[in-house]
């Protein structure tokens, strides 16, 4: 397994007490997001666990980095769907195979498919609308226990009650579009590797009409990160956010960031991916 060190964002608390929070939408004049807590680097080793990754592929195994045991899941499987231009093409032709791998890789037997985001790397340019999504160098999870129960009860409010008796998830589904995922990867923390009580802070995410919350990540040396380098668009990776089973018998979240690999070829193509945010119910 190789290494390469790099130096990750994680989140520095404010200096005054307060709760974290940013402004889900940039300011109009400086397209900068309004928030109150810094940003705090770290070096670390991430863990390139691509051969592992092939071989178990390979010979059709169990990936040994799973949702339940890890909190991420790589997967070979190729997209029919290419373009990735427009909303209106990426819901109709892309969320029913994303579906499909839900269902597969997790088990789950509904997914309910709440939004997505394409991210394209621009240095110097302001990230400050839906359309202008670039990587996120920070060590974040994308919800919290508040905030997945909310999102049940806004996208199903009528099933939410039933719904919410059953277990459920949060996942992301991951993947590298137009080229392979050389510049700035995506690098996630094992979950077995994290201290929830001391690791993981509630931050607000404040849009106009509503709030939301995600947690924000501070440092401890004892984290373990991995990624597969190289990641092709044949290639996706399943991050979960968020499981209702809260009991440590299973993973039930994933701290990520994209970060610099400065192994990259020189000449790498700038990043771009796109990230699949679903609700999945299970049976059980």
């Amino acid at each position: 397994m190789s290494t390469i060190a790099t130096d990750l964002n994680y989140y520095g608390l404010p200096e005054d007490g307060s709760r974290p929070y940013t402004k889900a939408n940039a300011d109009p004049v400086t397209g900068k997001f309004d928030r109150n807590y810094t940003y705090d680097s770290h070096p670390v080793t991430v863990h390139n666990i691509r051969e592992i990754f092939d071989e178990e592929s390979a010979a059709g195994k169990q990936t040994s980095y799973n949702l339940d045991v890890s909190g991420f899941q790589f997967h070979k499987g190729p997209t029919k769907h290419c373009s990735f231009k427009t909303s209106e093409e990426i819901e109709k032709e892309y969320y029913p195979e994303c579906i499909e791998y839900f269902k597969k890789l997790s088990g789950a037997s509904r997914v309910f498919i709440f939004d997505h985001t394409v991210r394209r790397r621009r240095p110097g340019e302001a990230d400050d609308s839906p359309e202008r999504r670039q990587p996120v160098s920070l060590v974040h999870v994308d919800q919290t226990l508040k905030s997945s129960i909310a999102r049940v009860h806004r996208h199903l409010p009528e099933e939410a009650p039933e719904l919410l008796k059953r277990r459920f998830q949060v996942v992301n589904l991951w993947r590298p579009i137009d080229n392979t995922a050389w510049d700035w990867p995506l690098g996630l923390c094992d979950f077995r590797s994290i201290d929830q009580a001391k690791d993981l802070i509630p931050v607000a995410l404040v849009y106009p009409d509503k709030e939301g919350e995600t947690f924000g990540v501070t440092y401890n040396p004892d984290h373990k990160w991995k990624y597969v380098k190289g990641m092709t668009q044949d290639e996706l990776v399943l991050i979960k956010c968020f499981d209702s089973i809260q009991d440590g018998s299973v993973a039930h979240l994933t701290p990520h960031t994209a970060f610099e690999d400065k192994s990259a070829p020189a000449d790498a193509p700038l990043r771009s991916s796109i990230e699949v945010r679903g609700i999945l119910f299970f049976d059980e």
